[in-house]
């Protein structure tokens, strides 16, 4: 169960994340390549849904298990939005550490991985989430620590993005 948490200020980068962490449909990235959406979104709190299918599975005795890999990708997406939404413009952030737990078999279902900031401070965030599926089954839990990079003494470290090529 999801254990209780602070209330934190939003960042400036709450208001860019619309665009920044839920792309259009058709802009490459992780989330659309993946279709995973976001449910819900506030200062310090984030809630990812996806519906995993037999591509992100393996076999496993009568049925299919969703590869902990992909498990721990939107565990960590639920994190990093998170952590994102408390940083201001000048700021990006790098996990430092990541660590996953398995309680369940994650099945090709829908599930819903909510991740939360437990502590901030200036230079370090500590978040932790949680995979449920349907029916509230806990499947899975991660924690992270985050470094945040000042992009003022940093700047090469800004994420921009590759150029978009010319068009002919």
């Amino acid at each position: 169960m999801t254990s209780a948490r602070a209330s934190f200020r939003p960042g400036e980068r709450l208001a860019d994340m619309d665009s920044w962490q839920q792309p259009a449909p058709g802009e490459p990235g992780i989330w659309n390549a993946l279709g995973w959406r976001r449910a819900e979104l506030e200062a310090g709190r984030a809630v990812l849904e996806w519906e995993p299918n037999l591509d992100h599975a393996f076999p496993a005795g009568d049925g299919w298990i969703v590869h902990g890999g992909m498990v721990t990708a939107i565990l960590d997406s639920a994190m990093g939005s998170a952590t994102w939404s408390l940083l201001d413009r000048h700021e990006v952030y790098l996990t430092a550490d990541l660590r996953t737990e398995f309680y369940h078999p994650t099945r090709p279902v829908r599930i819903r991985a909510t991740g939360w900031v437990v502590r901030k401070t200036r230079r370090v965030t500590f978040a932790a989430s949680e995979l449920h599926d349907e029916e509230g089954t806990l499947l899975a839990s991660c924690r992270a620590t985050n470094i945040t990079i000042d992009l003022r003494n940093e700047p090469q470290r800004a994420r921009r993005g590759p150029a978009k090529p010319a068009s002919d």
